[in-house]
């Protein structure tokens, strides 16, 4: 059992019909059949949506998604048409809500990693191998790798596990002239913003996109974007392969959850706990610091 411990029900707004409620993003089409994409403070860990909400995270990863966005504009178009509040909307989705292209969406997550951890970790130990892609021997966790490598993955439901898969499988699920189209701005769009968070101080270690066809077929990016709940950043000053490194995401979360304190055992099947209030200001702190050391601009 996993999911949604209290799943929220939908803000009715008029002119808006609510097509989904994910995991962090509640979706809606406008009566121009437009997507309107709202990103709440919701945070998810070990597959479930906690009761705990994080103050600001909505807005962190909208403004945070906006900013990339326009780094990335060179490479590949985006999927934004406009930040206004759709008329009728409660006012606190300002910040947080952005009307966007209705794409078709290609099924599965474009993975890019330039380092060791993770679930990657977890392969390259049983196999030498990440999705299927040999690796040489000797790396360890938080391993800087030869080259960055487009390691995919199945998108899955609120609740289950996304599942790497190899290239081999996205060909046979989108065609190989897609395939091969994902891959390459996959590893283009990584390669950009590699750079620009070591500018910054900070190492992307792997994120993920997600990518759609507009109806004239032009491959558009998506979603949210290098954001901390998509993305693995570390800080460069304390990188040192071989352990676990900080991390700008939700890793006080993970680690009260699976601690005593929590009293939860994740393998029971029993939903997690809400979260205390040190927990949620500690990640709170985390995510609008990665705001302000990636974008320059102080939050608020």
């Amino acid at each position: 059992m996993s999911g949604f411990v209290e799943k929220p029900e939908p803000v009715e707004v008029p002119g808006l019909v609510h097509l989904h409620t994910g995991k962090v993003r509640d979706l809606y089409q406008n009566e121009a059949g437009d997507l309107v994409m709202v990103a709440s403070d919701r945070i998810s860990a070990y597959d479930w949506v906690l009761p705990t909400e994080i103050p600001d995270k909505g807005r962190v990863l909208t403004q945070l998604s906006l900013w990339w966005f326009d780094q990335l504009a060179d490479l590949v178009p985006n999927h934004v048409l406009s930040t206004t509040l759709p008329e009728g909307a409660p006012a606190d989705w300002k910040g947080r809500t952005l009307v966007c292209k209705s794409l078709e969406m290609a099924p599965v997550e474009c993975v890019a990693r330039g380092y060791l951890t993770g679930s990657g970790l977890v392969e390259y130990e049983e196999s030498r191998t990440v999705c299927g892609l040999a690796l040489p021997p000797g790396l360890v966790n938080g391993s800087e790798l030869p080259a960055a490598i487009f390691t995919p993955a199945t998108k899955a439901a609120v609740g289950d596990h996304d599942e790497n898969v190899s290239y081999e499988e996205v060909a046979r699920l989108v065609g190989p002239e897609t395939a091969a189209e994902l891959r390459q701005t996959t590893l283009a769009v990584y390669s950009r913003a590699l750079d620009v968070a070591r500018e910054r101080g900070l190492i992307l270690a792997d994120t993920k996109f997600e990518f759609g066809h507009d109806a004239d077929g032009t491959l558009i990016l998506a979603d949210e974007v290098l954001t901390p709940d998509s993305s693995r950043y570390w800080p460069a000053d304390t990188w040192e392969p071989g352990r676990a490194q900080p991390s700008f995401d939700k890793q006080f979360v993970r680690d009260w959850l699976t601690s005593e304190a929590s009293g939860w055992d994740r393998h029971a099947e029993q939903p997690p706990p809400a979260l205390p209030e040190e927990v949620v200001d500690r990640t709170r702190a985390k995510y609008i610091e990665a705001y302000e050391r990636l974008t320059g601009v102080s939050w608020g």
